[in-house]
């Protein structure tokens, strides 16, 4: 069915990858990364991203629809199975449908077409709110809401899969920030644009860590071009607190912004009753653990799959907020478009900026 000639920048053989989810934030950024690599890209979406490059192959269709995932499965050797619902999405029953159901799918076509390997995109909120860091392999998976919950049992899913012999990898990203991003980082860079003050919950005193998308995809890209299966915790190796790194990223904008603390106990409290009147684009992931500390200790996952983040806390937020002061545009993003690279309304939240 699909017969792109495959091409090569290096002269040697060149492998064939399925992203699926590829118009999204991540899924999008691992397809960037691959063609300047010089390999074979076949995205696999409910939607066409504007951004994916010429010869790149699209595959229109759902990652729940058995029929469309086992066609766009055919002739590939790789897959970087990145399609989910993210917490902005407030999906209800859905998170199993996608995130379980979706993976399940994905990973029975895969095995039917006898892939090299998988890489399965997971997310931190599998271990839901540790009290022990660093988080390792060893530290218990405990989610504490719905979505934490559909990544853990997807996760499952593929860590069975391998026991049985199939050769994957499980990607955990700490909070991904990049260019493009939008998501609740909209919110935050919107505000400390325009002089508002951002806050946090607690003191913002405790170890926080992102990753940058590009850092994060290269994990997914080296586990599968290695075939190195394994669970990879993939944050970055140089950051902070919460508020020291909010802060220098205030000193960079210089608009006057400064970080501001909201008690704890109340904050959650108003928050939890705003998620459930529709009043907040927060879900419970966002405002029952961003006033702990959470951190992964990433250098197992970086030995395994030989390459070193690029990018620190600080630069990662600093390069994602001028993309959003020198290129965001509400009018120019599409209505199909991904949680991450969606505008979000801010509900009652716009009212606190005004009182911020």
């Amino acid at each position: 069915m699909y017969d792109a000639p495959l091409f090569s920048f290096g002269g040697g053989p060149v492998m064939r990858h399925l992203v699926t989810g590829g118009s999204g934030f991540v899924g999008s950024t691992i397809v960037r990364l691959l063609r300047e690599r010089g390999e074979a890209v076949r995205v696999l979406d409910l939607w066409r991203s504007d951004e994916l490059a010429e010869g790149v192959e699209f595959v229109q269709g759902d990652v729940t629809d058995a029929a469309a995932v086992a066609a766009a499965m055919e002739g590939v050797d790789y897959v970087h199975h990145t399609a989910a619902l993210v917490p902005l999405a407030k999906a209800g029953t859905r998170y199993r449908d996608v995130n379980v159901g979706g993976t399940r799918i994905v990973l029975a076509a895969a095995e039917a077409a006898k892939v090299r390997f998988l890489a399965h995109m997971s997310s931190s909120a599998v271990f839901g709110s540790p009290e022990i860091m660093p988080i390792t392999n060893d530290t218990p998976r405990r989610p504490v809401e719905i979505y934490g919950q559909s990544k853990k049992d997807a996760e499952d899913i593929v860590l069975a899969a391998m026991a049985r012999g199939v050769k994957a990898a499980v990607i955990r990203p700490r909070t991904i920030i990049g260019l493009g991003r939008l998501g609740i980082f909209q919110i935050l860079f919107e505000w400390i644009r325009d002089g508002a003050n951002p806050f946090i919950i607690g003191r913002g005193g405790q170890l926080f860590q992102f990753v940058h998308a590009d850092d994060l995809c290269m994990a997914s890209i080296q586990s599968c071009l290695l075939e190195r299966p394994g669970a990879y915790n993939v944050g970055t190796d140089r950051f902070g607190t919460l508020r020291d790194d909010l802060t220098a990223l205030c000193a960079h904008a210089g608009t006057g912004a400064r970080v501001r603390s909201l008690p704890v106990g109340p904050s959650i409290a108003l928050l939890t009753a705003l998620d459930k009147l529709g009043l907040s684009p927060l879900s419970p992931w966002h405002y029952k653990t961003y006033h702990k500390p959470f951190w992964f200790d990433s250098e197992p996952a970086f030995e395994a799959l030989e390459y070193r983040p690029r990018y620190s806390n600080i630069e990662t937020m600093v390069e994602a907020y001028d993309w959003f002061v020198r290129e965001y545009r509400e009018s120019a993003v599409r209505g199909d478009a991904s949680s991450h690279k969606s505008p979000v309304k801010q509900g009652a939240l716009a009212l606190l900026k005004k009182l911020s």
